[in-house]
Parts: C-alpha cells; structure tokens; sequence
C-alpha cells in the first residue's frame, strides 16, 4: 500500500506500512500500541503519514462486529501530536507535551470496515498556530488531520498542544504526591457498570464506578495495555475521553455507545484521587459531559451519535 508524498528533500517516495516509528517518539512503551509506520514533510510544509490499526488492538470490539472503535482517531492524533513535534519542530525528548483540546468527526457512511490484519489509514496533517520560545523550539502549536482509507476521506480530527520542559513541568505539577497511577484504585462497596451497558468488551475495560449515582473516574485495570501503557502521574487524556463516553452509555441506558463526533476541553489535570466526578447529560444524540475534581471543573466536552 502505498501514497507518494514528498520528504524534507522534496523527493518523491512512498509511505510505508512495513514498521511502526519508534515507540519513544510517540510516548509508548509498547511496540504494540504504537500506530504510526511513517511520518513525512510534503513540500507544502504540511505532512502526510501512514497509520496501521490492527484488528488485535484492545480497543477492537470482540462482538463479531467490523468498525474500529472512535478512539483510535483519537490515539493516531495523539500520536502525530507527539512525533511531529519532537521530529520537525525542535521539541525536546525530555519535553512533556500536553493536550489541551481536541475534536474528532467521522462519517459512518465513508469509514473503513476493518478486515484481517490491519486496516491501512492514510493522515493529511497541517500544522498551525505554532509558537516557539527563545531558543527558537515550539512550546507549543495545533494540529488537523484529515483520515482516508483506500483513498477516501472518513473522518477529520484536530487540536492543540503545549509542550513543557522538565522544570516548567515540575513547577506545574508541585505539591502533588502520586507520582503514578496507583496499584489499586477500588474503594471498597464501589459498585462497578455492566461492561455490556457500557459498549467494551470485558469488566477490565470499564474505567468508570459509581456511588449511589454518581459516576465516577475508576479503571478496573490499572495495568490495561491500552490506557496504562506507560506510568503518568496524572489521569490521561484517552481515560478522561473514555470516561466520558462510558458515562454517555450508563446514563442513557445503553442507548448512546459509539459517538460519531465530538470535542474535549482539558482547563486542569485530573488527579488520580480523590475520584473525578463525572457528569453527564444525555439529550436526543448528544451527550454533555463535564469533570468535577476538588471543587474545580477540569474537563469538559461533548460527544454526538447517529
């Protein structure tokens, strides 16, 4: 499978589908979840990538149906929002790169119906509002990305990121004592949705509890493959998203599962404790959601369906 795009050299050559990128460049520790295979500069000075969605990623329904669940728009994002970056715009490795906000939009109609193996997706980005610092390196800029699949379009995502040395990083993030996700995150006589409410595939995919009737921010496997690949020290983004979309389900009765569209709007890390409340209010095919943490609204979004 291949697409011609052009290099920082302006030669022409194809994408490639034949390895990931290397795991580090888009802050993964494992091989397995790194979506990227290829990433090149056009001579507009946009980008075009290669990303390969495997019918074996944990997010992958196991119910015998064919589509890629909406994350994986969201995951390639984060991916290209990370290497980008760190390849073409002197980030520093050390950086840690933030999201503040993101969208996602897609056509039922147009997307790809996954088969055996991997389905090959093709990413148009362009890069905007990129501000640089001093030494001339980007703290931060904004992403869109156009998705296609055997060369048609099916779904647009986009949004922005700020990028943070280490010492502006610990600034931010002083006084918080966990340092990673804990080991346990269950509060005794917590009540835990039915997974099949909730549209995933196992009790260990559900990253949402409930007390009485709240909801609340609580993964049930804290070593999950997908969405604790690596240590954080504060609750990420694909959790927060997921969390949001869980709660559309469970308060909709089952009837909202798989958004076709939506938009998040991080104004605060989500700690790990106590639990975010989540608050969700479904209305016809939309869903309003916000987190509650502390006295503070840290998040908040919406997701819509067809």
């Amino acid at each position: 499978m291949n697409t011609s795009v052009g290099d920082l050299a302006g030669e022409v050559r194809p994408l490639s589908w034949s390895r990931t990128v290397a795991r580090e460049m888009v802050h993964r520790a494992s091989v397995a979840e790194v979506l990227l295979t290829d990433v090149r500069q056009t001579e507009s000075g946009d980008f075009e990538a290669a990303a390969s969605w495997p019918r074996s990623h944990p997010t992958f329904p196991r119910d015998g149906a064919d589509l890629h669940s909406p994350l994986m728009i969201v995951e390639t994002l984060r991916q290209l929002g990370i290497y980008i970056p760190l390849r073409y715009f002197g980030v520093s490795p050390a950086a840690s790169l933030i999201i503040t906000d993101l969208f996602f939009d897609l056509d039922p109609a147009s997307e790809p119906r996954a088969v055996s193996g991997a389905t090959g997706v093709t990413c148009r980005v362009r890069v905007a509002e990129v501000r640089r610092g001093p030494d001339g390196s980007a703290t931060g800029l904004r992403l869109q990305v156009s998705y296609l699949a055997g060369g048609a379009l099916f779904a647009l995502a986009g949004g922005g990121a700020r990028f943070l040395e280490p010492e502006q990083y610990d600034t931010v993030r002083a006084g918080r004592a966990e340092s990673a996700a804990p080991s346990v995150a269950r509060a005794a006589g917590r009540a835990r949705p039915d997974a099949r409410r909730l549209g995933v595939t196992g009790a260990h995919d559900v990253v949402i509890g409930a007390e009485g009737a709240t909801l609340l921010v609580d993964p049930a496997d804290m070593r999950h493959p997908f969405f604790f690949d690596h240590a954080t020290d504060h609750v990420p983004g694909m959790i927060v998203l997921e969390a949001a979309r869980q709660a559309a389900a469970f308060e909709s009765g089952g009837r909202l599962l798989r958004p076709t569209a939506g938009r998040l709007k991080t104004a605060r890390f989500i700690e790990y404790s106590p639990p975010a409340r989540v608050l969700c209010v479904p209305h016809h095919a939309t869903c309003v959601f916000r987190f509650l943490q502390d006295g503070e609204q840290k998040a908040f979004g919406v997701l819509r369906y067809q």
